[in-house]
């Protein structure tokens, strides 16, 4: 099993400090790990993380649980809550593991003197039992895990725009082959083109 103090010391040089975040999100991964029986470091592609918000904690999780974007292990679904489900690939096994609704009250309580709210939670976070820091429950994923992990080779073009699809990410409309944005489902809107 890693060590907490490594750990932490990892995700700090990548910030060039330690945030109260983080220290959550390297406790929630740990706890995740531990509910579903997973030894960390997990063998590659062991544990798919989904992380509710992003920023300090998902470096946190990221540290603790070896999940990361770039390996197409972990998966932002933005809901503002600094909460991650956990799942383990192998069993298919999901917990989700978000702080316990009195962290921030208990994080005051233990560290009286701390220089600042910041302060004490950063440092409380680090030595609350995890029953007082964390709530984690067991879940059942509302997608086809199957369909998320797709094959990383898959490819298609898609034919209104010209642009490759890549992870199985097409659709098909119309008996088209197209991209999410040309079937309709954009986060943007193509403007003119820019002129150098």
């Amino acid at each position: 099993m890693l060590d907490l103090r490594e750990i932490l010391r990892r995700t700090a040089s990548q910030h060039r400090h330690l945030c109260p975040r983080q220290v959550l999100g390297v406790r929630i991964g740990l706890a995740a790990a531990d509910a579903l029986g997973v030894s960390l470091p997990p063998a590659r592609r062991r544990l798919y993380a989904f992380v509710e918000t992003d920023g300090c904690f998902t470096d946190g999780v990221s540290a603790a649980t070896g999940c990361t974007l770039g390996h197409r292990t972990m998966r932002l679904v933005d809901l503002g809550k600094v909460a991650a489900t956990v799942v383990d690939l192998h069993t298919r096994r999901a917990v989700r593991v978000s702080p316990h609704p009195r962290a921030r009250l208990r994080a005051l309580e233990v560290s009286p003197g701390a220089r600042s709210r910041w302060h004490a939670q950063r440092d409380a976070y680090q030595r609350l039992p995890q029953d007082e820091l964390l709530t984690v429950r067991p879940v059942t994923l509302t997608l086809v895990l199957d369909d998320l992990l797709s094959r990383p080779s898959a490819r298609a073009t898609c034919e209104s725009c010209g642009e490759e699809v890549i992870n199985g990410r097409e659709v098909t409309a119309d008996g088209r082959v197209l991209c999410r944005v040309c079937a309709g489902d954009s986060y943007y809107q193509v403007g003119d083109a820019l002129t150098g």
